[in-house]
């Protein structure tokens, strides 16, 4: 088949490759002219993953019109806060019957929309069984080399469900399938934020005793918000729950761990932030995280602590002593 990946970051550009190596036919749009004519002239991606080199079906450009018109199934790999920017002022005659498989993970902060509500806004014409969700523990780094990985693909249309996973899998990459779009979305979404927190552990010099409990009780929290707004809250005992919260809290390959780990040794967020040549998506869904429970009512401690870190200058001693001295309560889930 033609696919159309869209956004040339380590995770559009390893799902490219690997669609190439299941025999399609894949078109990368890169949005930088110049990072564009590097991945042209050295036929791989140097920034992200050095030393991959592209195959003969992969075909790389500067013009998202071109990629788009590609193909009938689109990969969005552009980062949660830059999609609306990305696509806006293209027509809704070029997307509408399209099927769009979402791989960036995050919730938009000035709307506090999951991903397949930014695309139904923007696209009013399409239909929420043309929005998929790929999501769980699969870190770029390792899937490209072929590193066995599992992830999870959420389709409210069970065909479209099967015709992905016949699209992706293959004997290092294997995709299970599930109706839950907001549970995958949020589980993608808020363990980012929760990975901060075990960044913030891990440069603070606290142990495997804290990271754990955070993990514990920060999918318990992200279960809560799931809830809240409708999603199964089985899916977050799954990959794209807890699956994908402990690959994030835990490796080295985390972007948002790393970001919370030079939180927790006293370096400012934005010195952290411009050093970087890839985003740490859970920054800013800190801010959409908190605002979303907020606005849910729903009580999330963790997620209230790592925003007030990030944004407010709170001391990470300070916030994990205010976490362990709450008021005492049992373990209900």
């Amino acid at each position: 088949m033609n696919i159309s990946v869209i956004g040339a970051g380590s995770w559009g550009t390893t799902l490219a490759i690997l669609l190439c190596d299941n025999g399609h036919n894949v078109k990368l749009w890169e949005y930088d002219k110049k990072n564009y004519d590097l991945l042209i002239s050295n036929n791989e991606n140097t920034k992200f993953l050095p030393g991959i080199k592209f195959p003969n079906n992969l075909y790389v450009t500067n013009n998202l019109i071109e990629s788009l018109n590609f193909s009938d199934i689109i990969i969005n790999a552009v980062p949660t806060q830059f999609i609306r920017n990305t696509y806006k002022g293209i027509p809704n005659s070029l997307i509408e019957n399209k099927i769009i498989v979402n791989v960036a993970k995050g919730i938009e902060v000035n709307t506090l929309f999951r991903i397949s509500e930014v695309f139904s806004d923007l696209f009013p014409n399409i239909s929420k069984d043309n929005l998929l969700t790929l999501s769980g523990p699969s870190h770029a780094e390792e899937v490209s080399r072929k590193i066995p990985t599992a992830v999870v693909i959420a389709s409210c249309e069970e065909e479209h469900s099967i015709m992905v996973q016949e699209l992706f899998m293959n004997n290092y990459f294997r995709v299970y399938r599930t109706h839950d779009v907001v549970g995958v979305e949020l589980g993608g979404a808020l363990k980012n934020v929760m990975a901060i927190g075990a960044g913030i552990i891990d440069g603070i010099g606290y142990g495997d005793n804290t990271k754990a409990a955070l993990m514990t009780r920060g999918i318990f929290e992200i279960s809560k918000i799931g809830k809240a707004l409708g999603a199964d809250p089985k899916t977050f005992a799954g990959l794209s729950g807890i699956g994908d919260l402990i690959v994030t809290c835990s490796s080295k390959h985390s972007r948002n761990r790393f970001v919370g780990e030079n939180i927790g040794k006293g370096i400012k967020l934005n010195e952290i932030v411009s050093s970087m040549n890839m985003v740490a998506e859970g920054v800013e869904t800190a801010k959409s995280a908190y605002n979303l429970a907020a606005k849910l009512n729903v009580e999330a401690p963790i997620i209230n602590e790592v925003y007030q870190v990030l944004f407010h200058d709170k001391n990470p001693h300070d916030a994990i002593d205010d976490l362990m001295n709450r008021d005492m309560k049992a373990e209900i889930y």
